[in-house]
């Protein structure tokens, strides 16, 4: 196999194809210390998207209650059962990748799931872990009991199992954007794709018997716009933009200052090898062995980040991070000018303004102006 340098693990790998990585990647964040598990992101997704027959159990995204939850049926246990237990102690992977434990004359590791698996998308909703609560326990921060929403689509990962399992070819990723779609014209319905993706987000259609998947809300893409899972979010847990090659990274592109800068945002098990382009930060409130393995060793510096965001009045990390459900259209750069946080787009034009503190009006009981009462003072 060629070796391709995976900045997520610190080191060259083996992958089946010449290194493609496009110069801009659309990439997505979520804030998962927002998330609230509304389900607003995937009824937006499967009213736009997966509506058709055969599309019944398709999820492109979902939201899974972690530790308990899982879509389809242990997507994440299941495959990091078969790859085994490296820590992430370091910059650099000391263990295998999926393509480098790839069994004799397969090219990723993977398991197929069956079709029961598919049909518990809620499973462990709310379920949480951690030691029982007993009779007269004192209320305490961080709870003993614990669970986080994580919300997922595909990762349109730089270095795709999908694309290097499909024996079809059928599965490519787009050299101006990095999105990673399906011609389905030249799929047979083979599902090495299903088999070889570890975040389980190919899905097969047994009416069409072709396989489906995310498209990162290409047609919004291109217009600017950003995916209708990121417009739909009523927490504004989420942000979509375009992640620049490590080399080439902007302090003034959102999505890099908060990746590459500044290490909050974290890719989602990146021990697999895939270079997934959707980043989390990491909830604060998780035991971090757990963290560690969904999102890498610099989950603990994320969190502390994180947490001193306000206290050390990084504007510009706060600036950024406010830019999360602020508009419809793409913010791909940002400047802070004195107590406001300013988007722009491609084009340089101004797109969102935001104060760093909401205005306050305070009304008296009784308005002498208009010899009225009012009950709501605030």
């Amino acid at each position: 196999m060629p070796k391709v340098f995976n900045w997520q693990i610190g080191r060259e790998m083996a992958y089946p194809f010449e290194d493609t990585r496009p110069q801009r990647q659309f990439a997505m964040l979520f804030d998962t210390n927002k998330c609230i598990n509304c389900q607003s992101c995937t009824v937006a997704c499967k009213t736009a998207w997966t509506q058709g027959p055969g599309q019944e159990m398709m999820f492109w995204n979902n939201v899974e209650t972690k530790p308990y939850g899982f879509y389809p049926l242990g997507w994440d246990v299941r495959i990091l059962e078969k790859l085994g237990v490296t820590e992430l102690s370091g910059p650099v992977y000391q263990g295998k990748t999926l393509f480098e434990a790839a069994p004799p004359a397969e090219l990723v590791l993977g398991f197929m799931p069956d079709d029961l698996d598919y049909a518990y998308p809620n499973l462990g909703e709310d379920d949480s872990a951690g030691p029982g609560v007993n009779a007269g326990e004192l209320y305490t921060l961080p709870h003993s009991q614990w669970m986080f929403y994580l919300a997922r689509i595909c990762n349109h990962c730089t270095y795709a199992a999908c694309l290097g399992s499909c024996p079809r070819r059928a599965i490519y990723k787009r050299s101006d954007d990095g999105i990673v779609l399906l011609d389905q014209s030249r799929c047979r319905g083979y599902q090495e794709c299903v088999k070889g993706c570890p975040y389980k987000k190919v899905y097969f259609n047994p009416i069409t018997r072709v396989s489906e998947k995310c498209i990162g809300c290409y047609p919004g893409i291109e217009n600017g716009r950003q995916t209708q899972c990121t417009i739909a979010c009523i927490g504004k847990i989420r942000l979509a933009g375009f992640l620049s090659q490590p080399a080439a990274a902007s302090a003034d592109n959102p999505i890099d200052w908060l990746v590459h800068f500044k290490k909050i945002a974290l890719p989602l098990y990146p021990q697999f090898g895939l270079e997934p382009n959707t980043y989390y930060i990491p909830p604060i409130h998780v035991p971090l062995p757990y963290l560690r393995q969904l999102f890498g060793h610099l989950v603990e510096a994320a969190i502390t980040s994180y947490r001193k965001v306000k206290d050390e009045e990084d504007k510009r990390t706060l600036g950024a991070m406010l830019l999360f459900g602020s508009t419809e259209l793409i913010v791909q750069r940002f400047a802070v000018k004195g107590d406001w946080v300013h988007g722009y787009d491609a084009k340089g034009a101004e797109v969102v303004r935001i104060p760093f503190t909401e205005q306050v009006m305070a009304r008296t009981f009784f308005d002498n102006s208009n010899m009225t009462y009012r009950l709501n003072i605030t």
